[in-house]
């Protein structure tokens, strides 16, 4: 029962080794008493006097005494056995089990020991209660491998020595839960300090430094961070059963972020600013977000109609689930069957699947995905425990981001890069954060950064504009700043780190979603051809970012003719063999050829075609969807010459024959007007003679609910934006 306690624990930082499960099966009575000899030694040495952990010493000396006695009574029997074969050894065989059992013992104790040791101090006091508990569970199994020991069967064995294995014998029976008083009232006094903002007030510096540094010893930045890292980890890590909650486990990692600001200022901590450290610290930091940002989501985790993420996943009565705005789109429709089983539904009743969607928001929580779920109007749904933070976390945050802005404004350079890092640290994760972070003025300071000749300060300040930007009334702030989306595009540009411009492109893809700002953005000096240039030449996270801003700002069709002009018309096209953005090159050009101006530019292109082709070959079912509603709209509006260059593209036949039967919806009803298109042109008959009445019949019935612009086009972006 401990052990499994303790393991529970401690997986969240590493993996304890095989030999905590398992007893040695394969050794001699010398070679036990060897390692449990040399096992026991280790944990007197690696923990004897001022190395014990900083709580829990009691606990942690009660056992350390315990094992002092196993090692002198392995001691003594080591001695007398040494020299005999395992024929010829007195011990008995009771005893060689116990001595087995003792191994685990040794083992857990070693763990228990560790963890004591490298896990932050405020954990340690959180977990004051539940560690003291793992300590008691250990005594009481020591006492009942003592009360099977076979003591008196042992020869030769100091009279001594056997007194003591009794004295801990009697000890051990009596032994109770202990539970350090200074330790608890240590961690109530942390407590109180989350509660004070809890009611709406903030803590006295005074009693912060005497906690903290004085009692605690949390003395610099360094140590700041570190007791904020690993609370986060574990919050990444939770369990649903151990105490504390998600949401307390986020009010003190609030807490302690004000404190690290509050009580130390704003030196430079062991995240590195300085030039000379930059190189290392953004491949560490800023790049390891944004690898883990741009990741696969689970197929179950994707809506089946749209194959996106599931914001708000129902079931519908065949059992099946989709995302509601997709189900309740289809069943607008008039539809009424299941759209992948093809039943009928007996009713249209949508049961919100609460176990889905936990499941979703638990694994976006573990990568840092933002997951807001849409707002709905069943008042059964629940909410996610760690999605909605405590008020204790909201108004400490909200006193950090007080100080973070104040350095903003009137701090020193190595000052404001610090607090640009923090506020993009701060607005990762949480509407709310983001909110009030822009609330409180920060965007006219970040916005001064942009411009700043220190790399890390315009990376972290770029970075933190795309974090603020996720909140929808936070992307009218930074439009509406006076210089702020010019100096955003000179990022873009001109921006010292390929980080910095990446993410300035990803911040133009989030501005960009809002449509009356798409034609400013597209208007903006250098935006588009920025944004052309890193699709053609930029990382694949840099074209993976370019390429979904040019989409929305295809969306507009005021955008059209300037995009043409910027040359991202040619740069789209030659994304179509690049592998991640051909989806949605494919779909932005899908756009453009809806105009004459456009179709006429990508007829133009000697390699539009033939990419086309390609995507409805080799793509996704959104690539095929895209590329053949591409094809068609340059039929209709790239002229004659633009038809007969599709129309003579090699194995278009028989692609347009299988999107018929194995595309998707839209995908189907597409090839079906484009072979219409065909049957209407001079050349039909030599090139589509093999499709025949069942050919034209599909295309009749399909081209018949071809629809408009919205849903002509689909691009999957199931996470809209990286936080970084």
């Amino acid at each position: 029962m401990a052990s499994a306690a303790i393991f529970s624990s401690l997986r969240r930082q590493r993996s304890p080794t095989l030999e905590a499960f398992l007893a040695p099966v394969d050794l001699t009575d010398v070679g036990l008493l060897q390692t449990l000899t040399a096992l026991s030694s280790e944990l007197i040495s690696a923990y004897s006097g001022k190395r014990l952990p900083f709580y829990q010493r009691k606990n942690c000396k009660s056992l350390l005494r315990k094992i002092q006695v196993f090692s002198v009574l392995l001691e003594c029997l080591l001695e007398n056995n040494k020299n005999r074969s395992r024929g010829s050894s007195d011990l008995p065989f009771t005893a060689f089990l116990c001595f087995k059992e003792l191994y685990l013992l040794l083992y857990r104790s070693k763990i228990l020991l560790d963890y004591c040791s490298h896990s932050s101090k405020l954990w340690l006091l959180l977990q004051n209660h539940s560690i003291s508990g793992h300590f008691h569970d250990l005594n009481q199994e020591i006492s009942t491998l003592l009360d099977v020991f076979p003591l008196k069967d042992l020869k030769n064995l100091p009279e001594d020595v056997r007194e003591q294995v009794e004295l801990l014998k009697k000890q051990a029976r009596k032994s109770q839960l202990f539970v350090d008083k200074h330790d608890e009232m240590l961690r109530l006094k942390l407590f109180s300090f989350l509660n004070e903002f809890e009611n709406g007030g903030v803590p006295d510096y005074a009693q912060l430094y005497s906690f903290f540094v004085e009692k605690l010893g949390i003395s610099n930045p360094r140590s700041c961070r570190v007791e904020i890292e690993f609370l986060e980890e574990q919050i990444v890590n939770h369990e649903g059963d151990i105490e504390p909650t998600s949401s307390v486990l986020n009010g003190f990692v609030a807490l302690m972020r004000y404190c690290r600001f509050l009580l130390f200022g704003f030196e430079e901590d062991d995240m590195g600013l300085r030039l000379g450290k930059h190189k290392k610290m953004k491949r560490g930091l800023i790049s390891q977000e944004i690898a883990e940002t741009f990741i696969s989501v689970p197929k179950d985790f994707c809506c089946p109609i749209s194959l996106d993420l599931m914001r708000d996943p129902v079931i519908v009565a065949t059992g099946q689930t989709y995302d509601r705005a997709s189900i309740s789109r289809w069943m607008e429709e008039g539809h009424c069957t299941c759209p992948k089983t093809g039943q009928l539904l007996d009713h249209t009743r949508l049961v919100p699947n609460r176990a889905l969607r936990n499941l979703i928001m638990h694994w976006c929580a573990a990568r840092k995905i933002p997951y807001d779920p849409l707002e709905s109007g069943d008042p059964c749904i629940e909410c996610f425990p760690s999605a909605s933070p405590s008020r204790a976390a909201l108004e400490a945050n909200k006193a950090t981001a007080a100080l973070l802005i104040k350095q903003l404004e009137n701090g020193t350079q190595i000052a404001k890069t610090i607090a640009a890092r923090e506020i993009r640290l701060l607005a990762k994760t949480g509407k709310e954060n983001r909110a009030y972070i822009a609330e409180a003025g920060a965007i006219p300071h970040l916005k001064n950064l942009l411009s700043s000749p220190d790399a890390v300060a315009q990376e972290n300040s770029v970075t933190a504009m795309l974090n603020l930007s996720i909140f929808d009334k936070n992307k009218g702030r930074i439009i509406d700043e006076v210089g702020c989306l010019a100096l955003i595009v000179g990022v873009l540009r001109f921006g010292h780190t390929t980080e910095a411009r990446e993410n300035a492109a990803a911040t133009l893809f989030s501005l960009s979603a809002v449509h009356d700002y798409k034609r400013q953005i597209a208007k903006e000096d250098g935006a588009v051809e920025a944004l052309a240039g890193l699709l053609r030449e930029g990382s694949p996270r840099g074209k993976k970012d370019a390429v979904t801003a040019l989409f929305n700002l295809s969306t507009h069709t005021d955008n059209c003719a300037r995009m043409i002009e910027c040359g991202a018309v040619t740069a789209l096209v030659g994304a179509l063999g690049s592998e991640g953005v051909a989806e949605e090159a494919a779909g932005a050009l899908a756009l453009i050829v809806r105009q004459q101006v456009g179709a006429t530019a990508v007829g133009n292109e000697e390699t539009a075609v033939a990419g086309l082709i390609a995507m409805m070959r080799c793509g996704t079912p959104r690539g095929k969807e895209n590329a053949v509603a591409a094809l068609l709209e340059l039929c209709r509006g790239g002229g004659a010459a633009a038809t007969e260059r599709v129309l003579k593209a090699p194995s278009l036949a028989s692609l347009l024959q299988t999107l018929l039967f194995t595309g998707t919806k839209r995908a189907r009803r597409k090839a079906a007007s484009l072979a219409r298109v065909f049957q209407r042109c001079e050349h039909a008959s030599v090139h589509y003679s093999g499709f025949g009445v069942g050919y034209a019949f599909s295309g009749n019935s399909a081209a018949a609910r071809d629809s408009t612009f919205p849903s002509d086009v689909s691009v999957s972006m199931s996470i809209s934006v990286p936080v970084l």
